[in-house]
Formats: C-alpha cells, structure tokens, sequence
C-alpha cells in the first residue's frame, strides 16, 4: 500500500467535506496532507480505511480507546442501554456506579462530577479552583496540553523564537487570546523545581491552581521527576492553591492512575478518554472539601455547572464496563507490550544508527529524533530536520500497516497480544529503513 496512491476513496470523501466543513476538517489532529485517511470500521486492535486497508491502530482515538474497538462486553452493556434510552433529564444509578469505581481507585477522589471531554474537565476544575480560592492566576507547565480552553492553553507550543532568554513566557496559542487570559497564567518549566518554585512564590497569593500532567505527550511524553511533583505538592499546600492532576491521558497508565505511580495526592483531577468506553466523556474528582464548590444543595452553588449530556447514560454504562476490564493483571499486561515495543523500537534506531528512540510509560510510548535528553518541552521540541523525519517516519507507517499520531505517539491496547506488538517492531523497522533512506517525501 502506498499513502495517498492508494486511497482514492478517502480522496473522494476529502474533496465532499471541503464543501461542508472548514478546510473538509472537523479534528485538527487528524488532518494530514494531502488529505486523511477515512475510517469505516474497527475490530480488535485493527481499522479499516474506507479503501479496505487495514491497520493496527496504535493511537486508538488518541488515547481514548484502551479496549480496541467492538469489545463485546462494552458493546453487549451500551446495547442493553440503548432499549431503556439514551440520555434523561434525570439523573441515572449508572453514574453513581462509576463514581463509586473512581472514588475507590483514586485515594485523593471523595466526589466526582461529569462532564463530556478533557478539555471540560480542565476547564471546571480550574473554575473550580478559582471559586474555592477566590483568586484567578492558575499556573501550568510550558508545552503541555490540557485541553482547549484558553487559559489551559497558553504555551502549548512556543517556538524557541518565543521562549526568551530564561523562563517561560505566557505565548498564546490561539489567535485573538485576549491579553487578560496571559496575565493570569504563570508558565512554570517542566522537571525544575528551583524555577517552578521562585515563580509560583512569585505570584503565590495571587494563584488558585497548579495544574500538571504527570507525562505530557505534547510535551515529549516525558515522565516527572518525583522531586518536582513533590515540590509542586508542596508549592500548592503553603501558597493556597489546589494541585491539579491532568490524568485525561495518565489515567491509563495503572490502576491507581497516575498519582500512585508517583506518589503524589492532587486537590483536583481531571479524568476522561478511558473512563467513557469509547464514548464522550469528562470527569471531576477531589476531596470534600474541594469539590464543595459544586454542591447545590444549600442554594445556588459557588460553582454551578449543567450539561446536557453529562453524565448520559450510555457513556456511564460503557465507562464502567471498560474500568471494570482493567484489572490489576490487564494493566500488568499492557505494560509488559508498552515495554517490549520500547525496546524493539530502540533496538532499530541502534542497529540502524538513527538519532532517536521511544520514551514513554506503561501503554503509551512516543517517537522522537533527536540526541539530546529530553526532559522537558523545550529538550523535546522537534526542529526542521526532526519534524520532517517524524513525519517521513508517520507516513511510513501508514504505508506498512500502523495507524499513529502523526508527531510520534503511540496507545496500545487490551485488545493487542505480543504478536500484534512484532508486527508494529517490524513496521517501525520498514519505517525506519525509509527516513534513514529519505525515499519517504515528506509533504
């Protein structure tokens, strides 16, 4: 097979969306030119295009899909849902059952609201910080994605012409950002302490929240350093603010999520992608006390919140089913196919003399090419030559049967077994072969 060659059905499609859709694109994230490749169905750890070719999908809907697709127990529970209805006006016992998963896997969750997307969930937990604190600078970390809205993503890209001379800069990320939005975000760098500690002492009585991934995937997919979450942990404690965990994405790194791999508590955290199934879903959870702000039952909340597909019961049922999957041993398995495709993938960039290799952690992993350490944001961003071998790299891989992100990020899934891991080694291998090569053109 032979991106774009061909995919004359996926061609046809792209030229119909151009004329109802922005640019034919609803998801940034998955335009690729000349245009993307068009789904129509998936099974296991598998997709098909719409010209029959079939992939292993390794970014599963970036993240979201831990399952694969058609997982007959999640399939067999929204079925059930879909004959008693869809979505109500009233509350349902399914969104109870899996708050009671999360509070019970999370030592830091007491209570948990719904929401539909990450991005919402980040978005009401830093509401909610502000309406805890009273104050309205948060803090986050330079190149880290929490989302789209505006606050969570100043300096979600900053080229180095931006950077300035030392500390982060608040650089919007959207044209038209208004100026308030970057007075009140203070941009910390990733894994240094000393820095993140003289800025939020800085503006500490100002700060309502800290928010922190603890393995941002825009930011390299590089995990934190023990030493800085423990400083941010206490950063928060003597200035006020509430630690918010962005576990969208980490939540799938064990069962515990995130905060046990590292030992840190949050006030907030944020939950999504895993937690719906394969369905539209956001989550808040925190202690008592910081989830207060949302509670109506003495009047008018300090936080008031709808939605009218929060909590809907189809994304609760399929949510709780997909938790309920993943076991302690099932996350113990995706983590030993997270660490035997690692390894094969650093295998070929040693045998092949590439610059480059996978970091990454449990089920998620990222390709880079470059020489330096990453650590952070600015030791991960891709320059001209790395750009145009990662995407030389991405659409290699499409051409031998592996669907990833284009900037290098991988998920894998339950639904993949060792077998399926050698298949992806070997591709990244073919892949490889082609950017050392430079037979790949990279449009």
């Amino acid at each position: 097979m032979s991106y774009p060659n061909d995919s004359p059905q996926s061609a046809a499609l792209y030229q119909r969306a151009l004329k109802s859709l922005p640019g034919g694109n609803t998801r940034t994230t998955v335009y690729i030119k000349p245009f993307p490749l068009y789904a129509e169905r998936g099974e296991g750890c598998r997709i098909w295009d719409v010209d029959g070719v079939p992939r292993i999908d390794c970014i599963n809907n970036f993240t979201a899909g831990i399952h694969g697709h058609g997982n007959p127990a999640i399939v067999d529970a929204v079925s059930r849902q879909l004959h008693l209805g869809t979505s109500f006006g009233m509350p349902t016992l399914s969104e109870i059952a899996l708050a009671e998963l999360l509070c019970e896997r999370v030592a830091s969750v007491e209570r948990v609201r719904f929401m539909n997307s990450g991005s919402e969930a980040v978005m009401m937990a830093l509401k909610a910080a502000r309406a805890r604190t009273g104050r309205s600078k948060i803090a986050k970390c330079e190149g880290a994605y929490h989302g789209s809205y505006d606050y969570a993503e100043v300096s979600l890209d900053p080229s180095p012409t931006e950077w300035g001379k030392d500390l982060p800069r608040s650089v919007a990320y959207a044209r038209g950002t208004p100026k308030g939005v970057l007075d009140d975000v203070i941009v910390i760098p990733f894994n240094d302490p000393e820095a993140a500690t003289a800025l939020v002492r800085l503006h500490g009585d100002e700060l309502a929240a800290i928010l922190v991934d603890p393995m941002p995937n825009r930011a390299g997919l590089v995990a934190a350093e023990v030493s800085f979450l423990e400083t941010l942990r206490a950063l928060a404690t003597e200035t006020g603010a509430l630690l918010i965990f962005d576990e969208v994405i980490s939540f799938r790194l064990g069962f515990n999520g995130a905060q046990a791999l590292w030992g840190t508590q949050a006030d907030l955290t944020c939950f999504g992608k895993i937690i719906g199934g394969g369905f539209p879903v956001g989550a808040v959870g925190g202690s008592v006390d910081a989830m207060s702000v949302f509670d109506p039952t003495s009047g008018k909340p300090a936080l008031p919140h709808g939605g009218t597909f929060s909590a809907n019961p189809i994304t609760m049922v399929a949510g709780l089913t997909s938790m309920q999957l993943l076991t302690a041993a099932v996350f113990s398995h995706l983590d030993q196919l997270g660490d035997q495709l690692r390894a094969a993938i650093n295998q070929h960039f040693r045998a092949k003399g590439i610059a480059g290799g996978a970091m990454g952690r449990g089920s998620l992993l990222k390709v880079h090419f470059t020489e330096r350490e990453i650590k952070d944001y600015r030791s991960s961003y891709a320059g001209a030559d790395a750009a145009q071998k990662s995407n030389r790299f991405f659409r290699s891989l499409l051409d031998h049967g592996v669907l990833a992100a284009s900037y290098g990020l991988m998920a894998l899934s339950t639904a993949m077994n060792g077998a399926d891991v050698e298949a992806v080694a070997d591709a990244v291998g073919k892949a490889l072969d082609e950017v050392a090569s430079g037979r790949r053109t990279a449009d």
